[in-house]
């Protein structure tokens, strides 16, 4: 990819990532985008459905930052866009009361693009990974997470230093 070929997707990419953060997504999506991330529980289409579950993040999560975690991957069909949050969950989120906690997570955005436009996203993160920070759900390694194998019938799982 040449270095003009790749200005136009660090510009969308950092497009985006900024619809996150209250600078809407109209200028950077189809009319008929379509997405899906672990906290929306039904597809969001629309920009306006994207600009609508940001600021319910925005509300839960007032200092909600999201950054560039590297460069987006893509082809001019397809992008991949890695990116950080981090904030402090001090607002409510649903039926979800601010734990005060402090978030920070890595995620990715898979991206279907059509003509240079995002035409249907596909977040990723660690939901248990949030749980945690959040206080929600113990820590993974713990005696908590072995409980919680053990109570969905997925047994115990050996620690890396065991033998045998």
């Amino acid at each position: 990819m040449t270095e003009l070929e790749r200005l136009p997707l660090e510009r969308l990419a950092a497009d985006f990532i900024g619809g996150f953060e209250g600078h809407g997504f109209e200028a950077v999506c189809t009319p008929d985008v379509h997405d899906e991330d672990p906290i929306a529980v039904d597809p969001l289409t629309g920009p306006d459905a994207l600009r609508r579950h940001a600021v319910t993040l925005r509300t839960a999560v007032p200092d909600l930052s999201v950054e560039r975690a590297s460069s987006a991957l893509g082809d001019g069909r397809n992008a991949c866009i890695p990116w950080r949050m981090t904030g402090h969950h001090s607002g409510e989120l649903d039926a979800l009361p601010a734990t005060g906690r402090r978030l920070s997570l890595h995620g990715l955005h898979y991206l279907e693009l059509s003509d240079g436009s995002v035409r249907r996203a596909r977040g990723f993160f660690d939901l248990y990974d949030a749980a945690s920070q959040l206080g929600l759900l113990p820590a993974r390694g713990g005696l908590g997470e072995t409980a919680l194998l053990l109570l969905r019938g997925l047994g115990v799982r050996r620690g890396s230093s065991s033998t045998g």
